[in-house]
């Protein structure tokens, strides 16, 4: 009875080895196929090629690999730009810059703005525009003023578009079949085996989705970065040197305080040792001199005195 449905499980098992998402699914999922070969051998012949004819089958239903041989991938092209462009006015070139991306079905993902030198106005912006308005939008950035400098990039990445376009409909396939196999498992321990490998797969599936979605957002929109400046001001060669009437003003007037703080700051300066030589002089001006011109007036009326009766 055993040696009658070997050749069925054996079978089976080989079908799932060579339906499974390649060499790194099939290593993973043998251990949940051989543990549920006992119980898919209850299955006759007939019916386990069935299913193992449905599972070779699946990931050709449906889905956009299918027919590769029959018809030839579009081409998917990843589109980048730089520019760098000089405008009069960064602000209002930038308002109908936006305009602009918004009526070709476009956005604007970044947008930096900045002052610099205190007068001058820089701004960079990242626009997504579609693949198809991609041309006529990059040509009008460019004339929207004095063009400085133009980068663009054009990526050919469709065999990466083909390829997880293929390994998600093979990852597809063999989530499947693994819930295929959850359905006919009767023992707990092949339940719980092939949950985890579900999950394993599912995950996997997940990201191969999250990678189609982000080739498909930048192959459907392209990326351009425009970075806005203002011309720096500079001054006519012939008001070099020729100061106006109120800078004239202006001068005089910082020279005038310049010179008041100057003075100050001597006087405070020499108020001590002023202060220190008017005592002296105070004591001689108001003490010494007087008396001095006293002693003088008694000695010179004396002398007079004596003068007449001498003779």
């Amino acid at each position: 009875m055993r040696a009658r449905h070997r050749p069925a499980a054996a079978l089976l098992v080989a079908s799932l080895a060579l339906a499974g998402c390649g060499a790194s699914d099939d290593e993973s999922a043998s251990t949940a196929d051989r543990s549920v070969a006992g119980e898919a051998s209850k299955a006759d012949a007939p019916g386990a090629a069935a299913d193992a004819a449905a599972g070779a089958a699946g990931p050709k239903a449906g889905g956009p690999g299918d027919g590769g041989g029959q018809r030839l991938p579009a081409t998917h092209v990843i589109r980048t730009a730089e520019l760098a462009v000089e405008v009069g006015d960064a602000a209002r070139a930038l308002a109908g810059i936006r305009t602009a991306v918004e009526g070709a079905g476009g956005h604007v993902a970044d947008e930096s703005t900045e002052r610099v030198d205190g007068d001058r106005v820089e701004s960079t912006v990242v626009l997504r525009v579609p693949q198809d308005r991609y041309a006529s939008v990059l040509a009008r950035l460019s004339g929207s003023g004095k063009l400085l400098s133009r980068k663009a990039d054009a990526k050919d990445v469709t065999d990466q578009v083909v390829d997880v376009e293929s390994r998600v409909a093979t990852q597809r396939a063999s989530v499947a079949r693994v819930r295929a196999l959850m359905d006919r498992a009767t023992k707990l321990s092949d339940v719980v085996t092939l949950e985890g490998e579900l999950s394993r797969r599912q995950a996997e599936l997940e990201s191969l989705l999250a990678r189609r979605a982000s080739l498909e957002d930048r192959t459907t929109m392209a990326t351009i970065t425009l970075r806005l400046s203002e011309p720096e001001k500079r001054e006519r060669p012939g008001e070099e040197g020729a100061p106006g009437f109120l800078d004239a003003l202006a001068g005089g007037w910082d020279a005038l305080a310049s010179t008041a703080r100057w003075a100050a700051a001597v006087a405070a300066a020499v108020f001590p040792f002023g202060a220190a030589l008017a005592l002296p002089y105070a004591v001689w001006r108001w003490l010494v001199r007087p008396m001095r011109a006293r002693r003088t007036a008694r000695g010179s009326g004396a002398s007079s005195a004596q003068g007449p009766g001498q003779d």
